[in-house]
């Protein structure tokens, strides 16, 4: 008699476990989630952003007519992204041709002197530093997650019931240019 209450107390005591291991895995996985909706909000923010600050560049630059073209298919390839993996993609290129959009105000000093330009690349800036502050979170939410379902004694159990590793939203070529020490010359 004693000896059942001994199995069912440890097969209770199991169950607990992996409960406990399956709904911390959840909880993972739901931050992996969250963090990667933060990211979408402030990419909303950006491509919201975007048509304004085109327009604002056609009044002086309109005959740029293929940076302006570019910009909005990048925006607009940007927007219909889905997974980290492929809107990772679409906003290294939508980041590129902002640069080059961007660039357009050193060859039109009327433009870069335009208080409506310089409001909108203002917040721009802005909508970039929190974009990279919602990749580091988002980022380290997939470490967490990755490393938690890689761990015995989850790594047992997790791929069966459905916990597979995370992609990181990873800048991929433009990583280079983000890694370059700025140069100061006086």
């Amino acid at each position: 008699m004693s000896t059942g209450w001994i199995v069912l107390g440890v097969l209770a005591v199991i169950a607990f476990w992996i409960f406990s291991v399956y709904n911390g895995l959840v909880a993972l996985r739901q931050r992996v989630g969250q963090s990667f909706a933060d990211i979408d909000v402030q990419l909303k923010q950006r491509h919201d952003l975007i048509p304004n600050l085109v327009e604002t560049v056609k009044g002086y630059a309109g005959h740029e007519r293929g940076t302006l073209e570019d910009v909005i298919k990048a925006r607009n390839s940007a927007i219909s992204a889905q997974g980290p993996a492929q809107v990772a993609a679409a906003e290294n290129v939508l980041t590129a041709s902002l640069g080059k959009l961007i660039a357009l105000s050193e060859a039109y000093p009327d433009l870069k002197a335009n208080a409506n330009f310089q409001q909108l690349q203002s917040e721009l800036s802005d909508i970039e530093n929190k974009i990279a502050a919602s990749r580091r979170f988002f980022n380290n939410a997939v470490q967490e997650y990755n490393t938690g379902i890689q761990q015995l004694p989850a790594a047992l159990f997790a791929a069966s019931l459905g916990f597979t590793p995370k992609e990181f939203f990873d800048l991929g070529e433009t990583r280079t240019q983000v890694e370059q020490v700025p140069q100061v010359k006086f």
